[in-house]
C-alpha cells in the first residue's frame, strides 16, 4: 500500500490509499484532474472517497467525484452543510452518511469514523484498516482528541501550529486576533499534536506524518525533529507530491 499526497494546505487538502488495485480517498479539496493522476486515470479502482468535513479546502470538488459516480462518504452534518441533493436527472451519486463509532465497509477497506473538534457541522476522523498496511489513524482540523487508539500501524495527524510562532505573528499584526482564536479552538497544535502521540500506542507504528502545517504559523523542521525524537518513530512532513509506503510492515 501506498500514501500518497496529493495536498496537504490551506489550499487543498487530498490524500489517496493505493495498492494499485484498489483505491481509497480521504478529502476532495485538490481538483479530480490531479487524483486521475495520481491512479494513473484508472478511476474504476477508486473504492470510495472519504470527506472529514465541508470546508473548501477538504471538500471543494465533492460534485466532481459524485458526477464520476464514485462513492462519497462522510457524516449527515457535512453532507447537509454541503447542501447537496438528489439529483435523479444527473448521474450524480448521492453521498453516503456514516455514523460516528459505527464501521463502514468501502472495497478492502474498514473504516470507523470518530468525532473531532472543529467548527464544522459534523467533523469527524477515521480510523482506517486494510489487511496490507493495517489500522490507520487519520486527524486533521481538531483541536484535540477525546480518544485514544491501540493497534496503531500508520498515522496522519494535524499539527497546524505552535503557540509562540502564533502570538509572535498576531504581536506583528500579521495575522488578526479573530483568526489567532479560532486556530486555537478549532486546529491541533504542535503540543498538542505532541501529546496525544505520546498517550497512544505507538509500538506497532511505522509512520506518522503530520499534516495540514499552516504556512505562517509552523516551523516543518522543528515539528519533525521534535516529534521524532519524542516518538522514535519515522516522521514525514506531508507535502504535495509524496508519496510513502504505508504497508503494515515497515519492509
Amino acid at each position: 500500500m501506498e500514501l500518497k499526497i496529493i495536498g496537504s494546505s490551506s489550499a487543498g487538502n487530498c490524500y489517496v490509499f493505493d495498492n494499485g488495485r484498489e483505491s481509497l480517498i480521504v478529502e476532495c479539496g485538490i481538483s479530480f484532474q490531479e487524483v486521475k493522476k495520481a491512479v494513473n486515470f484508472d478511476i474504476s479502482r477508486i473504492v470510495g472517497c472519504l470527506i472529514s468535513h465541508e470546508h473548501g479546502d477538504h471538500a471543494r470538488h465533492v460534485n466532481k467525484f459524485l458526477d464520476a459516480r464514485i462513492k462519497v462518504f462522510a457524516s449527515m452534518g457535512t453532507i447537509n452543510a454541503l447542501g447537496i441533493v438528489p439529483m435523479y436527472e444527473k448521474p450524480k451519486f448521492y453521498p453516503i452518511g456514516l455514523k460516528a463509532n459505527a464501521k463502514q465497509t468501502i472495497g478492502n477497506f474498514m473504516v470507523l469514523p470518530f468525532s473531532v473538534q472543529h467548527d464544522a457541522a459534523e467533523p469527524f476522523g477515521f480510523l482506517i484498516h486494510h489487511h496490507e498496511m493495517g489500522t490507520t489513524l487519520f486527524a486533521t482540523d481538531t483541536c484535540y482528541l477525546a480518544y485514544k487508539f491501540s493497534g496503531l500501524n500508520n498515522i496522519l495527524i494535524e499539527c497546524n501550529y505552535r503557540q509562540d510562532i502564533l502570538e509572535r505573528n498576531t504581536d506583528l499584526d500579521l495575522i488578526p486576533q479573530a483568526q489567532r482564536d479560532r486556530t486555537m479552538q478549532s486546529h491541533m497544535s504542535f503540543s498538542t499534536c505532541f501529546n496525544v502521540l505520546k498517550e497512544n500506542d505507538l509500538s506497532a507504528v511505522n509512520n506518522i506524518v503530520l499534516i495540514h502545517l499552516s504556512d505562517s504559523n509552523s516551523n516543518a523542521l522543528d515539528f519533525q525533529k521534535g516529534i521524532q525524537e519524542a516518538t522514535g518513530k519515522t516522521v514525514h512532513i506531508a507535502e504535495k507530491g509524496m508519496t510513502i509506503n504505508f504497508n503494515k510492515s515497515p519492509f
